[in-house]
């Protein structure tokens, strides 16, 4: 099913393709190392990295013997320079039910793996994303588009996910009843619930994948992960980590591929009998429930789109309040799904937030510093499209390169831009209340502020959107802060802070932003079934 390359190259490293990326550990060092000529005894590929799956323990080149299609491949991109700089494999779906069964296989043992052995396990994976950190970041920012420094907040958050649930696990409770009026004991018993598809998204490639691995491993799952073909490259990384760390082999399996071949296949697969964890767009979200709307069985954790609103009352600190709405819109160039893009200002503020803001986000979000380029050439061009929307509907423009002119013609980028995908952060004022730039996720650096009145009123526009999934509310008022944040229709609210996290608490949305939750306990619901023992006290 593919060529196994656990004995190539030097015997330090999986392959010879992680041995040449793990050198490149600083940006200058990377980036010398993609502008450098291939040797000619190399294949027929220009890149000098081609990915390769990870399955049973060993590098795999995919076979282009499949009885289902040839070998094909997706360009990596980087997005800051909008020049490829590698090759990701599209695996078939034999290629992936032969992964599968190497999953399958090795749940047997994993699942009666002690805690204790598993939990050394998920340390050691910690400790080594920890000592090669800024590997995984200078990958992380080449690939995704992500500035270096926002990079390495994620290889940060991976590190915790591992360690995290590498204790939690060593700290489990159970409940005993017994049952009134009789002398039945009755108890419940956890077990791994099976194989699981993790499905991962691109806008943070590494720290979201290990945010499913670490649990799914952690509770005694085996997996295979698909992450998402735009930004392969730290799973790819990873790969290598689980190697050294010496995970079993099967335990974690990885595919690179696309989602209508590799990660349909992995989905409908009969052999994934645990669950699928995703994270990703809504569309994808309702056609993995269709996919597998016939194999009960399957647990479904879908993690999908957010379109957030962040409320500010008037007796904010206004300087304050301006930072931390413009971190909430656009961190990560807005490609968080948890950014609140939906700013909504009381009519006290309005006009001061409007304008101190505007000078905020031209000092603070520039392109290049804070700001990095957008994941792809296809998610540039959609940005752009509501760009032109807005446009169109006569918003008004504001932008981190414009301190003297709204005009849009002077702020919407090019339709084919000739040095990477930047967009500079837009701030639009004037929307209507009923254009899409209000309703649809853009899932990029555009936020739109407009106006409320009433405490009923601030709740009813926050609420007046198919999705759920966070929101964000700025005020000082103690009974304010109860009284709005338990009636937004999101699953997390952060109040007067944004994007913290601990880790036991539940992560997911509602309405349209998905099923499920995860997390501590919650991520326990997930990867283990529960069964109660009734048993005679005599």
């Amino acid at each position: 099913m593919g060529q196994t390359l656990q004995e190539g190259g030097n015997a330090e490293f999986g392959s010879s393709v992680i041995q040449d990326v793990w050198a490149c550990d600083t940006l200058e060092k990377a980036k010398a190392f993609i502008a450098s000529p291939r040797h000619a005894s190399d294949d027929e590929s220009p890149y000098k990295i081609k990915m390769q799956n990870y399955v049973g323990g060993a590098f795999t080149t995919p076979s282009s013997s499949s009885t289902t299609t040839t070998s094909q491949y997706i360009d990596a991109i980087n997005p800051k320079t909008g020049r490829v700089f590698g090759q990701v494999p599209i695996s078939s779906a034999d290629e992936v039910e032969h992964t599968l069964r190497a999953a399958t296989e090795a749940f047997g043992s994993w699942s009666a793996t002690p805690a204790a052995a598993r939990s050394k396990h998920l340390q050691r994976v910690a400790g080594l994303i920890q000592e090669n950190r800024e590997l995984f970041a200078v990958w992380e920012s080449i690939d995704q588009g992500k500035t270096l420094e926002r990079a390495r907040v994620e290889v940060d958050r991976a590190v915790s996910n591992f360690n995290y649930f590498s204790t939690f696990i060593l700290h489990q409770q159970t409940a005993a009843r017994v049952v009134d009026g009789s002398n039945i004991l009755t108890y419940e018993h956890r077990s791994p619930a099976g194989v699981f598809a993790l499905i991962s998204p691109w806008n943070m490639p590494l720290y979201l994948l290990t945010w499913k691995m670490a649990p799914c491993l952690a509770f005694g799952c085996t997996a295979v992960a698909k992450p998402s073909e735009v930004t392969s490259m730290t799973a790819f990384l990873l790969c290598e980590v689980f190697r050294r760390a010496g995970l079993p082999p099967g335990a974690m399996n990885v595919v690179f591929g696309d989602g209508a071949t590799t990660g349909s296949a992995l989905v409908r697969s009969p052999l994934v009998r645990g669950g699928v964890s995703f994270t990703g767009g809504t569309a994808t979200g309702i056609q993995i429930r269709r996919d597998t709307a016939d194999q009960i069985y399957k647990h479904l954790s879908l993690e999908l789109g957010g379109k957030n609103p962040t409320l500010v009352f008037g007796d904010v600190e206004l300087d304050k309040a301006v930072q931390t709405a413009a971190m909430a819109a656009f961190e990560n160039q807005g490609e968080i799904c948890l950014c609140g893009s939906r700013i909504y200002v009381q009519d006290s503020i309005y006009n001061d937030f409007v304008a101190a803001s505007t000078a905020y986000v031209q000092a603070t979000y520039k392109c290049g510093e804070r700001v990095g380029a957008v994941v792809s050439h296809q998610h540039y061009t959609k940005i752009r499209s509501y760009l032109l929307l807005a446009q169109s509907e006569g918003a008004t423009f504001s932008s981190s390169t414009s301190t003297s002119t709204s005009n849009p013609e002077t702020i919407i980028p090019p339709a084919d831009p000739t040095n990477g995908y930047w967009i500079p952060p837009v701030i639009l004022t004037d929307v209507p209340p009923t254009s899409r730039l209000l309703q649809d996720e853009i899932f990029g650096p555009v936020a739109t502020i407009s106006r409320f009145a009433t405490e009923d009123e601030a709740v009813a526009l926050a609420n007046e959107n198919p999705n759920g999934l966070a929101a964000v509310l700025l005020t000082r008022d103690g009974g304010r802060m109860r009284r709005v944040g338990e009636r937004l229709e999101a699953g997390l609210v952060w109040v007067n802070c944004w994007l913290v996290r601990e880790l036991g608490t539940p992560f997911g949305g509602m309405k349209s932003s998905g099923t499920g939750r995860e997390g501590g306990e919650y991520s326990r619901d997930v990867f283990t079934h529960v069964r109660t023992l009734h048993m005679p006290l005599q």
